[in-house]
């Protein structure tokens, strides 16, 4: 029996982990750091906090993780404002589910963010709660954001599925006891140990 459902955002509804990697990378680069050929897949799920300070300490940008914070999302937001790259159908699908069951969304954008997301693809109410793990002690791969969404719409987590993109977003939903429909983006794989979850699980293209 399921009793709701959870959406992840980024790669599931609006396909902005590209978008999120060019602005990332870039900002990288002209800060000073060094981008590693597994950053992007290392940054999937991460909380604001977690990847400012990743980009500031791992990769030697010079900048605090506080400025990376602000000044990443800050182009984002302007991205944003230029075009929401809404992944094709996704809030037909989105609006059929929440004709039967209460939908939640647990993210790791920042909660302007999904606001902005939101709006632009006329969802907003079709949510009964949104979490961002800006919100939550631990980002994914932690269950936090999940676990928190399900205690907003008071449901059971394991009476809830969830649609996830990445490694860290299926290790998320999963360790909260959530069943998993995996969504992969063709250029970011589900790493191999994330499949021993079991998703379900639908392939989309890398374009």
């Amino acid at each position: 029996m399921v009793d709701a459902v959870v959406f992840d955002l980024d790669g599931v509804i609006v396909d902005s982990e590209p978008v999120w990697e060019e602005v990332r990378r870039a900002y990288v680069a002209a800060h000073g750091g060094t981008w590693q050929s597994d950053s992007q897949r290392r940054l999937m799920g991460m909380s604001t906090g977690e990847w400012a300070r990743y980009l500031s300490g791992e990769l030697g940008v010079d900048r605090s993780a506080e400025q990376v914070a602000t000044e990443v999302v800050a182009e984002m937001t302007r991205r944003y404002a230029e075009h929401v790259p809404l992944i094709d159908d996704a809030d037909q699908v989105v609006r059929r589910l929440a004709a039967r069951w209460p939908l939640g969304l647990a993210s790791s954008s920042p909660t302007r963010l999904i606001a902005a997301a939101l709006a632009a693809t006329g969802l907003t109410d079709a949510f009964g709660a949104t979490l961002s793990t800006e919100e939550t002690e631990r980002g994914k791969p932690e269950p936090d954001v999940y676990l928190g969404v399900a205690e907003r719409l008071r449901v059971d987590p394991t009476r809830c599925v969830a649609v996830e993109d990445s490694s860290n977003g299926v290790r998320s939903a999963a360790a909260a006891g959530m069943r998993v429909v995996a969504v992969p983006h063709g250029s970011y794989p589900l790493d191999p140990d994330a499949r021993r979850w079991r998703p379900w699980c639908c392939r989309r293209s890398a374009t």
